[in-house]
């Protein structure tokens, strides 16, 4: 799995480290969950932007909704 170094301030690292503490990889997957996470969100605005100017249905446009992120 290739690496990826990110530098967080001081008061960041502290916040991740009380959610999730480095022993036994804890902030890796911390951070690598809310990676996928953000990327999904993303995605999945970005479909709900195109549906929105183009509905299949035009009364579907109104209801579609963003899902919710789910929480380990």
């Amino acid at each position: 799995m290739p690496k990826v170094l990110i530098h967080f301030g001081e008061a960041t690292l502290r916040a991740i480290d009380r959610v999730a503490p480095a022993a036994k990889h804890q902030r890796a997957n911390f951070i690598r969950r809310a990676v996928k996470d953000a990327l999904f969100l993303r995605e999945t605005e970005r479909m709900r932007e195109a549906y929105r100017l183009q509905p299949h249905v035009a009364e579907a446009a109104e209801v579609w909704e963003l899902p919710r992120v789910r929480k380990e």
